[in-house]
């Protein structure tokens, strides 16, 4: 009899952590539980709080444990911001002595293990290793050269890395919540496994993960990721100038960024309408046009930057997809107005793993879009899902499997002599 399995996901931001933890009963998505909290402890990324973090982390997973019945032991959890390190690392290994041989699985192992190995530092964490493309004696970029035939076999591999006292810091922090990290992502990546869906694999796609003071945009050319660009600016930047302008405090002007905010043409709103703002013990109206105009201002210099990001991976007019993501998006007129920036089409990313979404339908504290809050969870959970289909043993240290060893080496040997 299968035991029911758990898998958790823990999504660390600078304005708040999210968290979901998927049940699976029979080797199928049950249910799907869900929670969240908004923090101060984390800036761009980089922890500033590490206890108020661990408190935080505390809180939100014993809230969960109480939802689920959960005993929750490990996480997979994110990682982002400016100590996030990308590069190329190659390597080379002989095949033969003389003739060919058939590449096998352990071939690319082991390439694979030598490009990693030159490409690490002693100051970085890989996080992901991303093969670009093998070549072997008469071709090169090829995305998957097992069982063909070659003298040698040559690997570009794309390194996704973060800095390792930040790696530590992090790992400290869940530890002292009372948790361990089972699996560490790097937030881009685990949000594009929520909304890349199988037709996105052809041609050039982008997906902007709009943060509250960090974005990352991630470059994918034929469904392999090509680069990231990560840009300190996101939701903040449009309160900050609100707060500025309207000389009010953040929160304020954070409530009147949500409730009143309209990106686009101030002259398309009334004069006659108003905004009671509480200063002091008086209530001062402010024109929702002012408003406007301070947020389109803002929201001018947003997408500006992202323009000049993403021109800096590719061409523009090569885009097949613009993918997006962030609470910020949902501001009245800010996905038409980065439209207008990049003279593309801006659509909104939107969750494609049919279980995940067949469970959130059934769940009210995701209808509409309040899915994005926790879009990152949902894109490591995807992943998980994807690589263990099998059954999920999250919680758990994996068992290694003996047989399924066994039976690749000899299918390995098989294939290279007959």
């Amino acid at each position: 009899m299968l035991l029911n399995d758990y898998i958790c996901a823990l999504d660390i931001g600078s304005s708040k952590i999210a968290v979901a933890l998927a049940e699976i009963r029979k080797r199928k998505l049950a249910n799907i539980y869900f929670d969240s909290l908004p923090i101060k402890t984390v800036k761009e990324g980089v922890i500033v709080d590490s206890a108020g973090l661990t408190n935080a982390i505390s809180k939100t997973l014993k809230s969960l444990k109480s939802k689920s019945g959960v005993k929750i032991k490990f996480v997979s959890v994110n990682i982002s911001g400016q100590d996030i390190v990308t590069k190329h690392s190659h390597a080379i290994i002989p095949l033969a002595e003389r003739g060919n041989k058939v590449i096998s699985v352990s071939d690319m192992q082991l390439v694979n293990e030598q490009a990693r190995v030159l490409g690490s530092s002693l100051e970085d964490e890989i996080i992901h290793m991303i093969p670009q493309g093998y070549n072997i004696d008469s071709k090169n970029n090829i995305i998957n050269p097992l069982g063909l035939y070659s003298h040698k076999l040559e690997v570009d591999l794309y390194l996704v890395c973060a800095r390792l006292s930040s790696v530590q810091s992090l790992s400290r922090v869940i530890n002292q919540s009372g948790y361990e990290i089972k699996d560490l992502f790097f937030s881009g990546i685990a949000t594009s496994k929520a909304v890349f869906s199988s037709h996105l694999k052809d041609g050039v796609n982008l997906l902007c993960d709009l943060g509250s003071d960090t974005s990352e945009i991630l470059i994918f050319e034929d469904g392999l990721l090509k680069g990231i660009e990560i840009i300190n600016l996101g939701g903040d930047n449009l309160t900050r100038e609100l707060s500025e302008a309207l000389k009010i405090p953040l929160d304020l002007a954070e409530d009147i960024k949500r409730s009143y905010g309209i990106i686009g043409n101030p002259l398309d709103i009334g004069e006659d309408k108003e905004i009671l703002v509480k200063k002091s013990e008086f209530y001062k109206p402010i024109k929702q046009r002012v408003v406007c105009e301070i947020l389109t201002s803002a929201a001018d210099k947003i997408c500006a930057q992202i323009k000049d990001a993403v021109e800096k991976k590719t061409a523009i007019y090569q885009l097949n997809n613009f993918i997006i993501v962030g609470r910020t998006i949902l501001l009245d007129g800010f996905i038409e107005n980065l439209e207008r920036f990049l003279n593309v089409q801006v659509k909104l990313g939107r969750i494609t793993n049919l279980e995940i979404v067949s469970l959130i339908k059934e769940t009210s504290e995701l209808s509409g879009q309040k899915y994005l809050k926790y879009v990152t969870c949902l894109g490591m959970l995807s992943e998980a899902l994807e690589k263990k289909p099998l059954g999920i043993r999250s919680l758990h240290q994996p068992a290694k499997n003996l047989a399924i060893k066994v039976f690749n080496k000899v299918k390995e040997v098989y294939q290279e002599y007959f």
